[in-house]
């Protein structure tokens, strides 16, 4: 899942800066300490840097700056897919409504809707069912106070607003299921919002519409 798979690159690079970071720190901390200790003698002389320190300043503003770069650009690419849905005429669209304390998935090129029941018995709750290989978009919204659409394993976690859709779209690679969970607290229930996300192939998924889109 494209998700994932940035969340990963993102990570492993944001990893590798940080260890950089850190050994040159750790190698200026244990120099200074050493030139410190044969200075140690005369405590009437100080002695300042200031080349060296704006240096090391600025270098640390361009590695913060990278760092929110390369943050800020994954994000742009994966959840600033807020497009029209004109823009992505082959992408299968689904509504995503939450409300306490569960969710609705409405599938509007069928006119299809998926509801369930939230809580401890997670055979019970809604499924999310899409297509393997197929754009999916997702306008997620809520119908009461701000929620959160999580997918944990699929590194998916998009804000869900009253009055307002946020859109996402997604590819799903490989057919498969995941447990989905609402990431803000919105009340008693919070703990037990639960759903599936499933991946089906492209043959079930159409067979899953033609017989009601429940079962």
């Amino acid at each position: 899942m494209e998700f994932r798979d940035a969340f990963s690159r993102m990570i492993s690079f944001e990893g590798l800066i940080a260890g950089i970071v850190f050994v040159v720190v750790a190698v200026a901390v244990t120099l200074a300490l050493m030139l410190s200790r044969k200075r140690s003698g005369d405590t009437r002389r100080r002695s300042s840097h200031p080349v060296v320190e704006l240096t090391y300043a600025i270098l640390l503003a361009g590695v913060a700056g990278v760092l929110a770069y390369v943050t800020a650009s994954a994000n742009n690419s994966l959840q600033g897919q807020v497009k029209p849905a004109a823009a992505a005429p082959a992408a299968t669209r689904v509504d995503v409504d939450a409300f306490q304390w569960c969710w609705r998935f409405h599938y509007p090129q069928n006119d299809r809707s998926v509801t369930g029941v939230c809580g401890e018995n997670d055979t019970q709750i809604p499924t999310l069912v899409v297509p393997v290989g197929q754009p999916v978009r997702l306008d997620i919204t809520s119908s009461d106070v701000q929620h959160s659409f999580w997918v944990p394993d699929l590194r998916v976690k998009v804000d869900a607003f009253p009055a307002h859709d946020n859109s996402v779209t997604l590819t799903f690679d490989h057919e498969g299921q995941w447990l989905g969970r609402c990431a803000e607290f919105c009340g008693s229930y919070h703990t037990t919002m639960h759903f599936w996300v499933r991946a089906v192939s492209p043959q079930e998924y159409q067979r899953w519409l033609a017989q009601g889109g429940q079962a």
